[in-house]
């Protein structure tokens, strides 16, 4: 029986957050360049964010150390209204790699308290299937599709989820096609300058 792994980090709650970004769960720690979310360098989430907001996906990267820059990435996170976590906080992974095809959630993310921290929060966003199909069962909500939005009713609030396409290269889908779909939610957010 695989072991238990609780979640590596605490949730990233800036006062200020827009949006709630909410992951399945983290890979290995065997698989990070930096001790933050989106770890893997394999995976596109802070290259589409340099491309969306400063129209450079390299500007959070580390080419020489081959890693993310988590330093800019914290504050870029903390200035444009972004918080960060997972829908698990417990999970078994029944392989030994980064698929969320092979992650069993134990104990899901209580939602609701994350959202209690962030007064200014317009929305959830989930970062792949995994993490929509945890919201959407936990709530009761249709699944949207891929850049859409539907109502999640959380405690008293109604927020829209926004379902966003997974950032690792083992989703079928162009880096340019993926950060239109996040820009677009952005947009609709009113977060883009």
């Amino acid at each position: 029986m695989p072991i238990l792994e609780s979640h590596p980090l605490k949730p990233f709650l800036p006062q200020s957050a827009k949006v709630l970004m909410l992951g399945s769960f983290p890979p290995q720690q065997k698989r990070w360049s930096m001790d933050f979310f989106y770890p893997n360098f394999q995976n596109d989430m802070w290259r589409i964010m340099g491309m969306i907001f400063f129209a450079d996906k390299s500007i959070f990267v580390d080419s020489r150390k081959k890693s993310f820059c988590k330093e800019a990435i914290v504050q870029f996170a903390k200035e444009t209204g972004i918080a960060l976590y997972d829908t698990a906080e417990t999970v078994r992974r029944l392989k030994d790699n980064a698929s969320d095809n092979h992650l069993e959630i134990v104990c899901p993310t209580n939602v609701e308290a994350l959202l209690t921290q962030l007064p200014q929060c317009l929305a959830i966003a989930t970062t792949g299937e995994k993490a929509t199909n945890e919201l959407i069962a936990q709530y009761h909500a249709s699944k949207p599709k891929i850049g859409e939005a539907t109502t999640l009713q959380i405690g008293t609030r109604n927020l829209p989820l926004y379902r966003m396409p997974s950032t690792s290269r083992a989703y079928p889908l162009s880096i340019e096609k993926k950060a239109a779909y996040y820009h677009a939610m952005f947009h609709d957010l009113g977060m883009l300058p």
